[in-house]
């Protein structure tokens, strides 16, 4: 009984009508690139190649209804993204070195606007404008390599892990045109999939093999709406 008076106080609030706010805790994953850049060369034949790289937001929206097909949003969250690199490996001397988990990671605080229209009930594609900040820029990085530490004849495996602050190489500011669709179910829980399309230079400096770069980062998330 406790169970199906719960679903009922839901299920009355699952849409929301025109005149009404609601607000919408969300969590998600990301798949992130910055665009513009190849393959580094490292020198004697070692070639890093780019591939996508995966991370997590976590933020808030609040939304008012204007009609019964429009509404407007604004939200805060906080997105890691960027760019990450396959994996390669050489021979230092006799020492072999295999990198790993190559990943320049980059934290924004972001405020999206996003208008809303509902095609049919519960379900809507949105597109508005994106103001992101920059509070954290760095590569990391984690190898192995096989040497002889002991100097006993043994080569023994070593793990290897490596850092570097990078908010000095990247902009501050990040404009992003943010495009998706949603769907709403009965119990207020929301799917959401956008793509940011980066419009601001990343890159605050010539970088080799960075030219022009922008970020370009779709989400997905999941949200619980309730009414204000």
């Amino acid at each position: 009984m406790a169970v199906a008076a719960l679903m009922a106080t839901v299920s009355a609030h699952a849409q929301f009508e025109k005149g009404t706010w609601s607000l919408q805790p969300y969590a998600g994953g990301v798949l992130s690139s910055i665009t513009n850049v190849g393959a580094l060369d490292m020198g004697e034949g070692l070639t890093l190649k780019k591939k996508m790289a995966i991370g997590s937001i976590i933020g808030g929206e609040a939304e008012y209804q204007f009609t019964d097909r429009f509404s407007a949003a604004a939200g805060i969250n906080y997105t890691t993204q960027g760019c990450a690199w396959k994996d390669f490996e050489y021979w230092e001397g006799p020492i072999k070195v295999k990198i790993k988990n190559q990943n320049d990671i980059l934290g924004y605080l972001k405020v999206p606007i996003v208008a809303n229209y509902y095609i049919f009930k519960g379900f809507a594609i949105k597109a508005g404008v994106q103001f992101g900040f920059m509070l954290s820029s760095k590569f990391y990085a984690h190898g192995k390599a096989k040497m002889d530490v002991f100097e006993d004849g043994v080569n023994r495996e070593v793990d290897l892990y490596g850092t570097v602050d990078m908010k000095d190489l990247y902009k501050k500011f990040d404009f992003s045109i943010p495009v998706g669709v949603s769907y709403q179910f009965k119990v207020p829980v929301t799917i959401d999939a956008r793509y940011q399309i980066g419009l601001t230079k990343l890159n605050k400096i010539e970088i080799p093999g960075e030219k022009n770069s922008k970020n370009s980062v779709f989400t997905l998330t999941v949200g619980y709406k309730f009414a204000l």
